[in-house]
């Protein structure tokens, strides 16, 4: 979601906003045309070169955007979805309790189309091994990213032990739902049930991981 700064008194968006559109747009083009590429093509035979062909950028730019094309299958917008969610969450929830409902106001946000290339990306991401590899480092940065808006939550430092072992925690039970991916079917409904075990899987957290 890119917030549109507006002019005082005049109703036109400053030039920041214009730009992030810009970008933002640019971005999804991206990503849309390395996602056709790759269904088309496959992985493996699809270079950054035909990416940055298809949505008329040079490959300098596709770089910019997206640091290695496997971050064109793992960067998307579900971490800035779900920490929205979580920010709007009222003050009196517990973290885990606030985490949980964020993933499901996250969720509810997807339409059918959303759902379908999550579920593209999400096999491509657990079948292809450089993806995957490179996966790795993307959980590693959501543990940061889920540390920061807790941290702010509780009004302590990202860096605190506390909240640095929540954040872990609560990515590490995503994780361990989401890696086992060789026996789990594609489509929408797989994404579906996948958020659901998600839930079960932070409510046995926040139990206490009870056995």
């Amino acid at each position: 979601m890119v917030a549109v700064t507006v002019i005082p008194g005049t109703g036109q968006e400053r030039p920041d906003g214009l730009r992030e559109r810009k970008k933002a747009k640019t971005r999804a083009a991206i990503r849309d045309h390395a996602l056709r590429l790759f269904r088309e093509n496959g992985y493996q035979r699809t270079t950054v070169e035909q990416i940055a062909a298809a949505a008329e950028v040079s490959p300098s730019t596709f770089f910019r955007y997206f640091p290695t094309k496997e971050d064109v299958v793992l960067q998307d917008d579900m971490d800035t979805r779900m920490i929205e969610a979580l920010e709007r969450q009222p003050a009196g929830l517990s973290p885990l309790s606030a985490v949980r409902a964020a993933v499901r106001d996250a969720f509810a946000s997807y339409t059918d189309a959303d759902l379908d290339v999550i579920g593209e990306t999400s096999t491509l991401s657990m079948t292809v091994p450089e993806i995957r590899a490179r996966a790795t480092d993307e959980f590693t940065r959501t543990i940061g990213v889920i540390a920061e808006a807790l941290a702010k939550r509780a009004g302590r430092p990202a860096d605190d032990l506390a909240v640095r072992t929540a954040a872990g925690a609560i990515v590490g039970v995503m994780m361990g739902i989401t890696l086992p991916w060789e026996d789990k079917p594609s489509g929408r409904k797989a994404i579906e049930d996948l958020f659901g075990r998600v839930d079960q899987a932070l409510a046995l957290l926040e139990a206490g991981l009870p056995l």
